[in-house]
């Protein structure tokens, strides 16, 4: 389960970066696909979806779709690694006895030629 939702969340990742990158700094979105579309907003502009505007709008909805979906994931896989936890501290796994070191060991005799 843990590793199908990971995949998820880095496929989201990934669409998330493409779809961000893929909107203009200045507010328009997709500047030269409203016109290859068929005419930047007349009657072959399938509905004002490819528009300038209408481009924004699809680019602004998919990223916060996309964002929403991230977030989702990234809260059910902390959920989820959260069960995988012993409760207790590393504290406790120290051993209370002091080890004692071990015995020096005397250096080797020469070989003699």
């Amino acid at each position: 389960m843990q590793t199908v939702l990971l995949v998820i969340h880095l496929l989201l990742a990934l669409a998330l970066v493409g779809v961000i990158l893929m909107q203009r700094s200045e507010g328009g979105a997709l500047g030269g696909l409203g016109g290859m579309a068929g005419g930047g907003g007349g009657a072959g502009s399938f509905g004002g979806l490819f528009t300038a505007r209408g481009g924004a709008n699809f680019l602004t909805r998919t990223t916060a779709i996309l964002a929403v979906c991230f977030l989702s994931t990234s809260m059910l896989l902390a959920i989820l690694a959260g069960f995988d936890r012993d409760p207790g501290s590393v504290l406790d796994r120290v051993p209370l006895t002091p080890v004692e070191p071990a015995a020096p060991v005397a250096p080797a005799a020469p070989i003699a030629n």
